[in-house]
């Protein structure tokens, strides 16, 4: 399943979330502008390589600078290929804007920032032999699909899936959704730890650790609820609801 878009409409424009993506995009159309030895360099220096940190003799051998941390930070800035980022960014803007709104700008950043150090660590521990370097925000992204899923359990998401060559588009309760890609996550992981050779490359750990920070770390940065005015076709469903006029709690 692909989400296509929430049922929640924002209050705020989504400034951090759109500086994110737009950051994400400057960084990715600087690496195609890299050779392939360069680009390789880039993601060997600046993102997560488990081994480097596990075995520090077998680093120090090859050359990585000790006790250099921050590819934790600097790997979710990077991006392997098109469809990688365009899924991210896609996935972020989608559930990113709503959280950003409960939270504020900074907070959201730093909260942001945290979940994708928590799903790089996560990431590390459970593939501490990888010399295989890890980019990508997917990890951070999970920290707010994680937000996301316990803040607004009344929220809806249009998800597309293929059924043979026939597109199919449902509405499906946003927290059925996220629980769902969370638990393909958990699967898929556990048959990498089991079975690396019959899985891709894809940081299943990093997602669950990024999902389960956000929802856990969210409450710390989020601020005093928020109402938002019922829009005149809301009235009458959702204002048998409501007992004190025509504001919601969301």
């Amino acid at each position: 399943m692909f989400p296509l878009r929430d049922s929640l409409p924002r209050l705020n424009p989504p400034v951090m979330v759109t500086t994110l993506v737009l950051g994400n995009v400057a960084v990715f159309l600087f690496e195609l502008l890299l050779p392939p030895a360069g680009l390789e360099a880039l993601f060997y220096t600046l993102g997560i390589v488990p081994a480097r940190y596990s075995h520090p003799a077998w680093a120090e051998w090859l050359g990585f600078p000790a006790d250099d941390y921050w590819p934790f930070l600097t790997s979710m800035f990077l991006h392997g290929g098109l469809l990688h980022i365009a899924g991210n960014m896609w996935t972020l803007w989608i559930f990113g804007d709503n959280v950003e709104d409960r939270m504020g700008r900074w907070r959201f950043l730093v909260f942001y920032l945290l979940c994708g150090i928590g799903a790089g660590v996560v990431h590390w521990l459970t593939n501490p032999d990888s010399t295989v370097p890890t980019v990508g925000a997917s990890g951070a992204i999970a920290g707010v699909m994680g937000a996301y899923f316990s803040m607004f359990p009344r929220s809806q998401v249009v998800v597309w899936f293929p059924v043979l060559f026939y597109p199919v588009f449902l509405r499906v309760p946003a927290p059925t959704y996220l629980f769902y890609w969370l638990l393909l996550q958990v699967f898929s992981g556990t048959l990498a730890l089991v079975g690396p050779q019959q899985v891709g490359g894809v940081a299943w750990w990093a997602h669950v650790g990024g999902f389960v920070a956000g929802f856990f770390l969210h409450p710390l940065f989020t601020t005093k609820r928020t109402r938002r005015r019922l829009y005149e076709d809301e009235l009458g469903t959702e204002g048998a609801w409501i007992s004190f006029g025509p504001w919601q709690p969301r």
